[in-house]
């Protein structure tokens, strides 16, 4: 056991503190779509909201108590009560919330029985090392992705190892189930097609639990072999055209983007990829141009440069104007500096890359947990504070736990970085103003320095290499009804589309309720419910803001706030503005590290999570829908996350 319950006690919320809030109505952002999107994805064992937010400020200041406990350091229970109850209360008027993995998984057995990976939003992996140990970082990353989070790596490996055609032996390899289980076949599958091993002369599914089968420990329901066997069979298949020849830029996005899609392709979880290649490096920046493997499984990840200062990126920003891709990120702005307002100090000059949000700078092997603050639901400074210190404290929390990962721990125990983020900016900046905003930023972010230093000296760890960030935030801003991250509001009426795991018993109320159901054009075994959505208010839609000053808020943002990045997808009209990419990409190469590009036309994927309407159409398709039912919903699984963005590789993710 990683949390030793056992021995040392569960933190426990007064029960008449709790009777509070039983009854109390929740504000849910955007109603029915606020509601569906967290039964589906958040609520364990059909929780109500006053039940998630007991089980994650339990959770919190249980590891916080155990972690003191266990050390012999000071821990004074009424203190702790006290603090809690004003971290639950923020919590209940989403003042701040934890990321979509810690509503999910904190305070559960899981956490405490298997460490704190599956608390993280983002990791990164790197294949330089492949020449050393070639099944490692794609093993690595099959693994995190099965616990949900959102992982990059990059193609530092290309060159590195030469594909062997594989011995086979006669042996039956059973595949234990578990997460442990699967990787054990994908490592051997490819450290056969390196002259590591051998292939199996067959693959024993036998003690996979069939599809539809309870998930015990990590919550959720089981996907059955198949996309495991669709994996190892498409990555055998793709080996052996590699015989004789390099590891290249190609197939190591493939391979990660194959083992993505397995991991999808369940139905029970989301996960997120993003690939970062070089500027040069042709065949890695046409990987999107084959329709037919996008189709099949590049879909997975969204596709970045590792962008250098002063490059010229005329040629290849043509590319992101056609579809978006590649992205950027600028490695040696996020090595150097903290905020983009404060000298270079150097401090994360060992990183290597991002998550596939890119709103944390991230070591090899590195995890990170964010946590959301939503300073437009606060009306003074002070107040925004105080749900700061809850925030960052949560936040710090996560650090605590050790994971599964030796790599990973001996990374994540030293850098203890978190992400304090904000949504809802642009509202923010609406209710407080513009200059007062960036007041409260740069004050908030001083405010967090301090905390760290506080709190890590009471816990005997180590201060956070960096600490504040800015990410994309699109399922939990549904729950808060705030506008997600940086970024301005679609539409005054819009279609929000949520996936679904089919045979969720949400699917079922909605249908009931009205809503369009249709099966996903991307994804097995997962449904996409409509939701037509009315903006009560707003002040401009996401395509009355010129290309330039959607860029200037996340370099605004990078300055005042981040110290590790602000994740910003740029939507640009490809008539009017694919032109200035260049430009907007020399202007500001120098206070941002990273950014990517939307076309707010022609994306080409169907079901896209946001469509705009009329305010006709939206009138038309909200006749014959009638309230949901809202009342206890067992949740059959931890379905999916949706980031901000109007294309599917943002949409596969945690």
């Amino acid at each position: 056991m990683i949390i030793d319950v056992k021995r040392w006690g569960f933190f426990q919320l007064d029960s008449r503190f709790l009777d509070e809030y039983r009854e109390r109505p929740v504000n849910w952002g955007f109603g029915d779509l606020s509601w569906v999107t967290y039964k589906r994805t958040y609520s364990r064992d059909g929780e109500d909201w006053w039940q998630t937010c007991q089980r994650v400020i339990e959770g919190m200041f249980t590891i916080q108590r155990v972690h003191c406990l266990e050390r012999g350091l000071p821990w004074d229970e009424e203190k702790a009560h006290g603090f809690a109850c004003k971290a639950y209360d923020r919590l209940f008027q989403f003042k701040w919330t934890p990321p979509g993995r810690g509503l999910w998984m904190m305070g559960s057995d899981y956490i405490y029985e298997r460490g704190g990976a599956a608390l993280n939003n983002c990791g990164f992996i790197s294949t330089k090392e492949i020449d050393r140990n070639f099944s490692r970082p794609f093993a690595w990353m099959f693994g995190m992705s099965m616990l949900g989070v959102g992982v990059g790596f990059d193609t530092k490996g290309a060159g590195k190892r030469e594909i062997v055609r594989p011995e086979r032996n006669d042996d039956n390899f059973v595949i234990h189930d578990s997460r442990e289980g699967w990787a054990d076949a994908l490592t051997c599958l490819l450290d056969a097609y390196v002259g590591e091993g051998s292939l199996p002369a067959t693959w024993d599914y036998s003690q996979v639990r069939k599809k539809g089968a309870e998930i015990k420990s990590f919550g959720g329901v089981a996907s059955g072999p198949a996309p495991l066997q669709k994996m190892l069979e498409t990555l055998d298949a793709l080996l052996s055209t590699y015989v004789g020849k390099k590891v290249d830029s190609r197939l190591i996005v493939d391979t990660m983007n194959i083992t993505g899609r397995c991991v999808v392709s369940g139905g029970v979880r989301r996960t997120a990829q993003i690939a970062f290649g070089e500027p040069d490096d042709q065949e890695f920046l046409d990987l999107k141009m084959d329709m037919e493997k996008v189709s099949a499984w590049r879909w997975a990840s969204n596709n970045s440069i590792s962008a250098k200062v002063g490059m010229d990126y005329s040629d290849v920003a043509k590319r992101t104007a056609v579809n978006g891709e590649p992205g950027y990120l600028w490695l040696d702005n996020a090595r150097a500096f903290g905020r983009m307002k404060d000298p270079a100090d150097w401090k994360d000059e060992r990183a290597e890359g991002s998550n596939p949000c890119v709103e944390q700078t991230l070591w090899d092997k590195e995890l990170c947990c964010l946590v959301e603050t939503y300073p437009a639901h606060h009306d003074s400074f002070e107040d925004f504070k105080e749900t700061l210190r809850v925030a960052y404290q949560y936040a710090k929390t996560v650090t605590l736990i050790q994971t599964h990962d030796a790599g990973t721990n001996a990374v994540m125990l030293r850098n203890r970085r978190i992400g304090c983020s904000m949504t809802g900016i642009v509202q923010a900046i609406n209710k407080h103003g513009y200059r007062n905003f960036f007041n409260w930023c740069d004050e908030g972010y001083g405010y967090i320095q301090y905390l760290d230093k506080k709190y890590s000296d009471w816990l005997c760890i180590p201060r956070s290499i960096k600490t504040t960030s800015v990410k994309p935030s699109g399922t939990v801003s549904l729950l808060a009804g705030a506008t997600p991250g940086v970024h301005w509001d679609h539409a005054p009426y819009y279609i929000r589309r949520v996936r679904v795991q089919a045979g969720h018993d949400l699917i079922d109320i909605c249908r009931e309720a009205g809503y369009h159901i249709e099966e996903d054009h991307y994804s097995d075994n997962t449904m996409v419910i409509s939701f037509p959505t009315k903006v009560q208010s707003l002040d401009r839609r996401k395509n009355e803001v010129s290309l330039r000053e959607k860029i200037d808020l996340a370099a605004q943002v990078q300055y005042y706030w981040a110290d590790n990045q602000v994740s910003c997808t740029a939507e640009f009209d490809p008539e009017t503005e694919a032109d200035e990419i260049p430009q907007i990409l020399a202007a500001y190469e120098t206070r941002l590290k990273g950014i990517s590009f939307l076309p707010m036309s022609n994306h080409g994927y169907v079901q896209a999570p946001y469509e705009a309407i009329s305010e006709e159409k939206y009138n038309e398709l909200m006749e014959g829908i009638t309230p949901l039912k809202q009342g206890p919903s067992g949740t059959l699984a931890h379905d999916q996350d949706d980031k901000f963005c109007s294309g599917i590789a943002c949409e596969v993710k945690l």
